[in-house]
């Protein structure tokens, strides 16, 4: 194995839901605070370029392929999937809205990602997911519909997380490449699932079983002002991505904990 693959081997795991907790308060083996400041204004500046894109998708007739069974940890069309539902009610609930074929996302995740698992290991935060699809009508794909019924099936396997790092992790570097069904499989295998949950994953992802769902959480997604990716919101008002770090995120969590 080599060096790059262990690495990301390690980030996978780092993303199960169980097992031993990282500091993620943004000390030690952390990012520089300086570059993570400098990239998020690049996050800010991308997010501005993809309201233009999302903002006309809402224009277009929603399709209703597929079918309409809600993935695990989701309760209603249109809702993101509660990663943590144990979470305690004293804390806040983050919502994610991302795209899995957005640039910015995957370098989001890769400077707050373990930070945002880290807060879910420890019942910090309540981390609400929603997969977001608009950049297919742009990129004219399909792939981010096919992640995000790829990452819905994995969420009935308890694997969410580990299949979202695993999903970024793997991002094309040519956006708009795309993912092939192969690719979005061997995301599966990396998230840990094997022997009956992949077959299991395999039949749900064949059958675009959430499909229904997925376009649901788009629609939805736009009605309630998500013009960009990626966009947070801490107990429902947005969290401004100009100048955030690992320190300052924590920091926010804390004072909209009860």
């Amino acid at each position: 194995m080599t060096s790059s693959s262990a690495s990301r081997k390690a980030k996978i795991q780092a993303a199960a839901p169980k097992g031993s907790l990282r500091s993620g308060q943004g000390g030690g083996k952390g990012p520089n605070r300086v570059v993570v400041a400098t990239v998020v204004v690049v996050v800010v500046l991308a997010a501005v370029i993809t309201a233009v894109i999302l903002g006309s998708h809402g224009k277009q007739a929603a399709t209703t392929a597929g079918g309409s069974t809600l993935p695990k940890g989701v309760a209603a069309m249109g809702a993101g999937i509660v990663v943590n539902p144990g979470a305690p009610a004293t804390v806040p609930t983050l919502d994610l809205y991302e795209d899995f074929q957005c640039p910015v996302c995957a370098r989001f995740e890769d400077i707050f990602g373990l930070q945002v698992v880290d807060m879910v290991k420890a019942n910090q935060i309540k981390l609400v997911a929603h997969p977001l699809s608009f950049l297919d009508d742009n990129l004219h794909n399909d792939s981010s519909k096919r992640a995000a019924n790829a990452a819905a099936c994995a969420a009935d396997a308890d694997k969410f997380l580990q299949y979202h790092a695993a999903t970024f992790q793997g991002q094309p570097s040519t956006e708009g490449a795309g993912y092939t069904d192969a690719q979005l499989k061997q995301f599966a295998v990396q998230a840990g699932l094997g022997g009956p949950t992949l077959t299991t994953w395999d039949q749900c992802y064949a059958a675009k079983a959430h499909n229904q769902w997925v376009e649901s959480v788009q629609t939805q997604s736009e009605k309630d002002g998500v013009n960009g990716t990626p966009t947070l919101k801490l107990n429902g008002k947005a969290v401004a991505l100009a100048g955030l770090t690992r320190d300052t995120l924590a920091a926010q969590v804390k004072a909209a904990t009860k």
